[in-house]
C-alpha cells in the first residue's frame, strides 16, 4: 500500500481491483444461469464452484485492501467524500 492515493502503484492496484470484481461479476451471472438449467452436468456445477471460490476470494482480498486503507484514512483523521471515515463504516 502507499500514502499517496493518486500514486502509480496506488491506481495500478485500483485498476486491479476493479478487474477483479468485474470477473466476479461475470462468473456470478454465469453460475445463476447455469444453477437454474436443470440439464447441468455435475462436472459444469464443480466448474462453476471452483471459479466462484476464486472470484470470492479475490472479493474478499480487495474488501480487505480497501478496509485497510479506510483504516489508515481514519488514523490520519482523513474524510472521504467531506463525511468522516468512520461513519462510512457505521453507515455501510
Amino acid at each position: 500500500m502507499t500514502d499517496d492515493g493518486d500514486s502509480f502503484l496506488s491506481r495500478l492496484a485500483d485498476e486491479l481491483e476493479e478487474v477483479q470484481l468485474g470477473a466476479a461479476e461475470d462468473v456470478l451471472r454465469h453460475s445463476v444461469e447455469m444453477l437454474a438449467d436443470q440439464k447441468a452436468s455435475a462436472r459444469e456445477l464443480r466448474f462453476a464452484g471452483h471459479r466462484l471460490c476464486e472470484a470470492l476470494r479475490d472479493a474478499l482480498r480487495v474488501a480487505d485492501s480497501r478496509g485497510g486503507r479506510l483504516s489508515e484514512s481514519a488514523d490520519d483523521g482523513n474524510e472521504s467524500d467531506g463525511v468522516p471515515v468512520s461513519a462510512q463504516r457505521a453507515s455501510g
